[in-house]
């Protein structure tokens, strides 16, 4: 039996308005056992001090690319072993982050590279957070997806292999997501619209007719497993919410009436932020422009008001946000950013927070995680400060226990044995 207590921390439990004073957490053999004043733990229970930190719900990251660099390009090029070797230190980063919990949303090859990774976590053969995985990215030929046109000189023989999950028609798609289920998938991504990485698709332009997402979409919940799409575009956003997608991936040229009509079909939207604001903010800084592409900067020009303007209008509204960062675009340690990112766009901490637990636990059908309380799985992440008073100290995690196992701890944080009676 391994027990714990957690004392002199603020305690969030993931749903309430503010932190409370004064509470203990009980750990026992990887759940909670307990949350309330003065708890009674077995006499050889540890107590972990965490005075001066807020203690929070382990957070969750719903959009990650742990096997994609952000030069997409060498991304493209390697074995699968070596994608899976780089994503190693990635995984036990994102886990010292305080992310107990991804779901990664497409890998970079025609491997199940980010299967495996998910297993050999779950295994206790690599460090890091819970996975839950679309492996690839279903997309239309010359869409989102295909990177058959990106590395012209080198396409002979490879055009096949760089379309990745290339399907056109219900046929096609029909067949391409049933292999992705039989692969393991727990989930599916496909691309609904255009994007800003790549470099000859149009993010404001729907990829999909609404016949082949229903096909996609259906096809993937007769088996069981949940879609979500790739999508800027207000019209690939209103086809995927008609199809019954649970939640949406970027929507940053979302209109008011669309985002309307995601909250009134009670589908989760993932906003990224943090990746879009940066470029959007920036789209005039030559320096920060000079190791980017530039056809991903020209785009930024054209769609820089909209995006803009969508972020005003997503803070405006009562979506239900769950937090997704699009890390591998990006430093996977920055991943973090994306609550200051919510946070400067007019949502508020509570809501940027909740993002991150509950709500996302709730979109991901993961009851056991997202809220601290008795009988839930151990999830438990601590910094030191306030996150509803400074959004920052969300970069800040010293203390992380993922299923009630202790990955990191501040100096001095307690000691064996030290335990009440």
């Amino acid at each position: 039996m391994t027990a714990f207590l957690i004392s002199g921390a603020s305690v969030w439990d993931g749903l309430a308005d503010a932190p409370a004073q004064g509470l203990e957490v009980w750990v026992e053999d990887g759940r909670v056992r307990a949350v309330g004043a003065d708890l009674s733990p077995p006499p050889d229970a540890e107590t972990v001090d965490l005075t001066g930190h807020t203690l929070t719900p382990g957070f969750i990251d719903c959009h990650t690319h742990v096997a994609i660099q952000p030069d997409i390009l060498r991304s493209l090029v390697g074995s699968s072993a070596a994608a899976a070797l780089r994503a190693v230190p990635v995984l036990r980063s994102l886990l010292a982050g305080g992310f107990t919990t991804i779901r990664d949303l497409t890998c970079a090859d025609v491997a199940y590279t980010t299967l495996d990774l998910r297993d050999a976590v779950a295994a206790g053969l690599v460090e890091g957070p819970r996975m839950l995985v679309a492996p690839h990215l279903i997309s239309a030929r010359g869409g989102h997806g295909d990177f058959s046109g990106v590395l012209d000189d080198q396409r002979q023989g490879r055009e096949r292999v760089l379309e990745m999950a290339a399907a056109d028609g219900p046929d096609e798609i029909r067949t391409r997501v049933r292999e992705e289920v039989r692969a393991g998938a727990d989930w599916i991504k496909f691309a609904a619209s255009g994007g800003f990485s790549s470099p000859s698709d149009d993010p404001s332009r729907p990829a999909y007719s609404q016949e082949e997402m229903d096909t996609l979409v259906a096809t993937a919940a007769d088996l069981g497993v949940p879609a979500t799409p790739h999508v800027y575009s207000d019209e690939g956003v209103q086809r995927a919410v008609r199809a019954g997608v649970r939640s949406v991936e970027h929507g940053n040229l979302a209109s008011a009436g669309t985002l309307a009509m995601i909250e009134e079909a009670g589908v989760f939207l993932v906003p990224t932020l943090y990746t879009i604001l940066a470029d959007a903010r920036r789209v005039d800084d030559d320096a920060y422009w000079s190791t980017r592409p530039p056809y991903k900067r020209r785009k930024f020009r054209q769609f820089h008001d909209a995006l803009l303007a969508a972020a005003e209008h997503l803070a405006a509204s009562d979506v239900r946000i769950a937090f997704g960062t699009d890390a591998g675009m990006f430093p996977h340690a920055e991943n973090w950013r994306e609550f200051p990112a919510l946070v400067s766009a007019g949502i508020s901490p509570l809501r940027a927070l909740k993002a991150a637990t509950s709500v996302a636990a709730e979109l991901l059908r993961l009851d056991d995680l997202g809220v601290i309380a008795e009988g839930r799985t151990a999830d438990l992440v601590a910094m030191p400060g306030d996150p509803f008073s400074d959004i920052e100290a969300t970069g800040r995690v010293d203390f992380v226990m993922k299923a009630g196992v202790i990955h990191h701890r501040p100096p001095r944080s307690g000691g064996r044995g030290s335990g009440r009676g």
